[in-house]
């Protein structure tokens, strides 16, 4: 098995004695208890790549993709962290006013909306529907 390339991990992974953690966790222990596959989210390393962004582009000019990754924890925290939301659906818009994000830090966009999903990003107020 070949290494990996320090840059793709995570601000906070270390590699201690061929086992790598992540914000402080052993991965191997992880799978160990939640099972493979698993994803391992850095909030730590999401919110820095976050202001990163944002310092670069300035704000409302970043607008995370909600189909990446979606649950109300990380709407919030890219909220948080300045960025705007793009939803494609009702479903993406609900999780993320759900979270506390407001409707018009979201934009809306995609085709084959049904006339109730664009009546309803209408009346919550996103931003711009595209």
């Amino acid at each position: 098995m070949s290494a990996i390339s320090r840059h793709l991990l995570p601000d906070t992974s270390l590699i201690d004695a061929g086992r790598l953690s992540i914000g402080g966790c052993d991965v191997h222990d992880l799978a160990l208890q939640f099972g493979t596959p698993l994803f391992v989210y850095d909030e730590v390393h999401l919110r820095a790549r976050c202001r990163e962004a944002v310092d670069a582009f300035g704000a409302d000019a970043v607008v995370y993709a909600t189909k990446a990754f979606l649950c109300t924890a990380m709407a919030r925290l890219a909220q948080e962290e300045g960025l705007l939301l793009d939803v494609a659906t009702g479903g993406e818009l609900f999780v993320a006013l759900h979270a506390g994000v407001p409707a018009d830090r979201c934009v809306m966009h995609g085709n084959n909306k049904s006339t109730a999903e664009l009546r309803e990003a209408i009346t919550a107020g996103v931003r711009h529907i595209v």
